[in-house]
């Protein structure tokens, strides 16, 4: 029995008796039907029930419903840096983080379509904790964050789930992605937290934290939509955060969220992977003399990457202009756009409450802001 037995995806051997387990759930059943709306049921059970590895699954199964939900829910995908990625390299993909299904699947889907490796990703366990979405978790080699542990027990948590990695990168050549934070980014400003790198370099042994980084192939990821599909189940926290309140989840409403992320309109989606952090990390360790300071200044560098990659939609420059009463970047919009985009405003938040108003229009403003301060910075 391995010690990464409870957190890992299945393994090949495994795969086709915990198909068997789901085949008639009916949410298998809902997906199915989504994907393949032409096929008898019968004929995609049969086809699942010959499956016997996760790659089979994935290309098979997982990737037509990804071009299902990207046909029915956006107005296309498009990418770029996939072509500077090499076949052979595992990378550790540092990815913001706006959705809890998609930002994966739809990187997983890009490399796929480009010839290049799928990963394994780190999903946290408050989402699968319905045994038909663990089972589908660990079928498309998802490994399991466990959350909301007592400070020991977390503590080896992240020794194991840091093992697990450097397991994936160095023994299996396997891609890794993680979110730069834990949870996703509501409010649009996207930067990473300085836990997740240190939970990272827990297994580096006795190398410095900024020669394991090197090591681990490091590549930015920037991921945006047009439209956030979750923007409206988003709000109640931002309101409380900006009450100083303790915002307390509803039941089920990661579950909600997570139906509404992947059927709900996003219109257009664009991802940017960068190269590896060489060259950075170099200049890390020439310029910060101490551990604390190389982690932040890594946090800086994945931050600036994602922030400086980040395609901006016309939503995020209306939204800037509109939270700032300015027309600075009307030229990055028609006004069919902006009607659109205020429709959406007032269908979502009221109007009256210039909290609300203003927490929505920061989500999409955001990213427009952190750029320009970033060309500032440079």
């Amino acid at each position: 029995m391995s010690k990464f037995d409870h957190i890992r995806p299945f393994y090949d051997t495994e795969v086709n008796k915990a198909i068997l387990g789901i085949v008639d759930d009916p949410m298998m059943k809902a997906i199915m039907n989504f994907t393949f709306p032409e096929m008898e049921d019968n004929e995609w059970k049969k086809q699942l029930s010959r499956t016997h590895s996760i790659r089979d699954f994935q290309i098979n199964f997982i990737y037509p419903a990804i071009r299902m939900v990207l046909k029915k829910s956006s107005e296309g995908l498009s990418y770029s840096g996939f072509d500077k990625l090499d076949q052979h390299t595992a990378y550790l993909f540092i990815s913001n983080h706006r959705d809890i299904i998609l930002d994966t699947s739809l990187l997983n889907y890009t490399l796929y379509n480009n010839g290049q490796m799928m990963t394994s990703s780190a999903i946290g366990d408050n989402l699968v904790k319905k045994p038909f979405l663990m089972a589908l978790s660990r079928l498309t080699r998802n490994f399991i964050v466990q959350r909301g542990l007592p400070a020991r027990e977390l503590l080896e948590s992240s020794k194991l789930m840091s093992a697990y990695i450097q397991e994936l990168l160095m023994h299996e050549n396997r891609s890794v992605w993680i979110a730069q934070r834990e949870g996703r980014t509501k409010d649009g400003n996207d930067a990473t937290h300085k836990g997740v790198l240190k939970m990272i370099s827990m297994a580096r042994g006795e190398q410095s934290e900024m020669d394991y980084f090197k090591q681990l192939n490091i590549v930015p990821v920037s991921i945006s939509y047009e439209y956030d599909p979750t923007d409206m189940l988003k709000m109640p926290e931002l309101m409380a955060k900006s009450r100083e309140e303790v915002y307390v989840k509803e039941k089920n409403e990661d579950f909600i969220t997570l139906l509404n992320g992947i059927i709900g309109q996003k219109k257009r989606i664009h991802i940017h992977v960068d190269t590896a952090l060489d060259q950075e990390i170099d200049l890390i360790v020439k310029s910060a003399d101490s551990p604390n300071k190389q982690f932040q200044a890594l946090c800086d560098v994945i931050d600036d990457k994602i922030i400086a990659n980040y395609k901006l939609w016309p939503t995020n420059y209306i939204a800037h202009d509109l939270l700032n009463n300015s027309d600075q970047f009307a030229v990055e919009y028609s006004a069919d756009e902006k009607e659109a985009f205020e429709k959406r405003l007032e269908n979502g938040v009221d109007t009256k409450d210039d909290v609300a108003v203003k927490n929505f229009l920061a989500m999409y403003a955001n990213p427009v802001t952190n750029q320009e301060a970033l060309k500032v910075k440079e």
